[in-house]
């Protein structure tokens, strides 16, 4: 509707040199762009870069915007300053400008006509704090004035919120509408599922909430190519933006050519996820903290094993929207542990006791593994030893004990808190120590293991292998496992690299 492609990339910046890389940047991977002039910092800097975009005249949909702050942008002038700078614009080779309603509403119609007439208009309105109560009305206002197009975009802090925007979107013509929250980030992507869906990917600078980076659209969620007949599939938790399930189930997706993605969805209340299941097409989900028990009583049936452990970790949506349940956990332990240990007749402790705990001890239990529990509340290790024909170790005897193999459970040592472990060095007292947490792939608990010669396994590998799993039992084919493991290790390489370049420029100031 707007230009050539479907995912439009946004450029931010405050100054035009990093503007116009950002846009180069962009332009390698989509042909619709919005130019954001006012996060330069200045009258000057806008006019410098304009007039270095007319001497360029990329072949591209360009959409220039220039939002004051009273609409929550970033454009300190005054409206007729505004104005030129949008008619600078045009001339310059944009063929639509963005304006919000609250200046709209004090600009005669004319005198928009006179100045902008040689552009095509996206009249739009911002909701930064709530959904508004009436989409229609504010369509209605929009639309006063006959612009090109329209666009609403609202902050959804609920799925229902964002359902609603989607419902809303289908049913009208030439609006774009744009769900903002972290809540509503599915939704952003699942709006190009229409045939005029819409979305905006910032190139580097996130300019509104729940925004998805062009990066990330194009290549990991291969946006360009969703529509109506999509299968969807995701990850439910909270929180869930550090999860990398999304790349590796899409990676598993794009080496099978499935019409298919996985997106992550911040769960905060279950009934408003779960009523969302059906309306959004969904086809089976990914269940991480803090919800792998409670999702429990939710499900319409479960796989036995999982019933056992108390804890589901994948959700299959079958005929009707009947809910079935399973735990990948319990294969990703067992996968991981058995190429390194023979686990029958081993005595092996497991540091915590809730979902993700109890598959790891129903895993070694079964394995014929002697299971030893050790959890922050006593009362909770007594009750998951008890389930497996194990015991509960106190802490405090952690030091005079040996154990064949030490697994962490819990989430303590997991990004962004890199710095933690679960136990200190003086308390590893074994052969090897698993952390099942997979980011950052060296936790601090594995160091302190390195550094006294214990040998130490990441939770990359138990977290392909679940995950391997949950993808056989979604698509009923076999997962192709290597491509997922390099996807993962690949993003993961990625951050570390990152992280180090953070921390030598810090050094140097």
């Amino acid at each position: 509707m707007l230009g050539h492609d479907k995912i439009c990339a946004v450029v931010a910046a405050p100054d035009a040199g990093a503007m116009r890389r950002q846009l180069r940047k962009a332009l390698r991977q989509t042909r619709t762009v919005e130019l954001r002039l006012d996060w330069l910092s200045d009258d000057r800097e806008i006019a410098r870069f304009l007039r270095q975009l007319a001497a360029g005249r990329p072949r591209a949909t360009l959409i220039a915007t220039c939002r004051r702050r009273e609409a929550g942008g970033r454009y300190h002038g005054t409206i007729a300053k505004q104005l030129v700078h949008l008619a600078e614009a045009i001339r310059s080779g944009c063929a639509w400008y963005d304006l919000e309603i609250e200046t709209a509403r004090r600009c005669p119609p004319e005198l928009l006509d006179t100045l902008l007439g040689d552009g095509r208009q996206l009249r739009s309105a911002h909701f930064f704090r709530r959904m508004p109560a009436d989409l229609r009305r504010v369509a209605t206002e929009l639309r006063r004035g006959r612009p090109d197009a329209i666009k609403i975009a609202a902050q959804c802090d609920s799925f229902a919120d964002s359902r609603k925007m989607l419902r809303f979107a289908r049913t009208q013509r030439n609006v774009v509408a744009v769900p903002m929250g972290d809540v509503a980030l599915p939704a952003r992507l699942l709006a190009l599922r229409e045939k005029h869906g819409f979305a905006y990917a910032p190139v580097e600078t996130a300019t509104a909430p729940g925004q998805i980076s062009l990066e990330d659209t194009k290549h990991v969620y291969c946006a360009d190519s969703l529509d109506r007949r999509t299968r969807v599939y995701g990850v439910i938790g909270d929180p869930v933006g550090h999860s990398l399930s999304p790349v590796m189930q899409n990676a598993g997706f794009e080496a099978r050519r499935m019409h298919a993605v996985y997106l992550p969805f911040l769960v905060r209340d279950l009934k408003d996820f779960l009523d969302s299941v059906g309306p959004l097409g969904i086809r089976g989900f990914s269940v991480t903290l803090p919800h792998k028990e409670r999702i429990v009583s939710r499900l319409d049936g479960c796989d036995p094993l999982a019933a056992r452990i108390g804890a589901v970790n994948t959700v299959v949506v079958r005929g009707g929207g009947r809910l079935y349940g399973y735990n990948t956990d319990y294969v990703g332990v067992l996968r991981t542990l058995e190429r390194r240990m023979p686990l029958r007749g081993s005595r092996v402790l497991i540091v915590g006791a809730g979902g993700a705990a109890r598959a790891v001890a129903f895993a070694l239990a079964q394995a014929g593994a002697s299971v030893c529990v050790c959890a922050r509340r006593p009362e909770r290790a007594k009750s998951l030893a008890r389930a497996v024909g194990g015991a509960a170790v106190a802490r405090a005897r952690l030091r005079r004990e040996f154990f064949d193999a030490i697994v962490n459970a819990t989430p303590v040592g997991m990004h962004p808190q890199v710095g933690r472990s679960p136990l200190d060095a003086r308390e590893l007292n074994c052969r090897l120590v698993f952390d099942t947490i997979y980011r950052p792939r060296q936790t601090r608990l594995l160091q302190l293991a390195a550094r006294r010669g214990i040998e130490t396994v990441s939770g990359v590998e138990m977290f392909v292998a679940q995950g391997a799993a949950q993808w056989e039992i979604w698509t009923g084919e076999r997962a192709p496992a290597e491509a997922m493991r390099r996807a993962v290790v690949q993003a993961l390489t990625h951050e570390e690299k990152a992280a180090s370049t953070r921390r030598r420029i810090r050094t140097k100031r």
